[in-house]
């Protein structure tokens, strides 16, 4: 089992929090986008930096806004995601975690849902890399572990799985359980994550 630490748990400049957790022994970091765009260096250069601190890049996250949109929103969409996938071959790392959608403007639909990832996992296979499908105990029409499982499993392709973070179980107070069903294989990456009590 390898472990990973994200950029955005810890506070300080990028390469501080890279040695932070480069100290705390973890194998491989989670790089936040933001964290990515305000710091000066390329992708490539920012890729050396995270494995001359002997870590590797597990997760780039998050790529906001991508299922259910109504067009021209989700053309745009998956221009978006080509950009991501370009920049995620410079920096070495082979998974993008997408959460669930929040925009207002999103149509709900598992099977729309799946049909715009199964797209998007073509998409990613020609680019060499996956996609982890993560629901948001915010997110607009999935916000429940089991109904972003439900579209990994309709989208049924090998580059698409499933994120599972235990916040956004345990805040939505869902049995835990019910990563059981789930195949091993299509659980992509799990997060464990602790925050004060919230009524989600």
């Amino acid at each position: 089992m390898r472990t990973s630490m994200a950029t955005v748990s810890i506070s300080g400049e990028f390469p501080e929090k890279l040695a932070a957790i480069a100290r705390a022994g973890f194998d491989g970091v989670e790089i936040f986008e933001n964290d990515f765009l305000t710091y000066d260096a390329s992708p490539r250069e920012v890729a050396k930096i995270v494995r001359d601190y002997g870590l590797n890049i597990t997760l780039f996250q998050p790529f906001r806004d991508f299922e259910g949109m109504p067009e021209p929103h989700r053309s745009r969409a998956f221009e978006r995601a080509e950009r991501k996938f370009e920049i995620m071959q410079e920096l070495g790392t082979d998974l993008m975690l997408i959460c669930s959608n929040v925009s207002p403007i999103s149509l709900g639909g598992i099977d729309r849902a799946a049909a715009d990832f199964h797209e998007l996992g073509e998409m990613a296979a020609r680019h060499g890399v996956r996609v982890g499908y993560e629901a948001l105990a915010w997110g607009r029409h999935i916000n429940d572990h089991r109904d972003a499982w439900e579209i990994v499993r309709r989208t049924d392709h090998p580059n698409v799985g499933i994120i599972l973070d235990s916040f956004h179980t345990l805040s939505r107070k869902i049995d835990p359980n019910s990563i059981r069903s789930i195949p091993g294989d299509k659980i992509f990456i799990v997060q464990l994550a602790d925050a004060p009590l919230f009524d989600m």
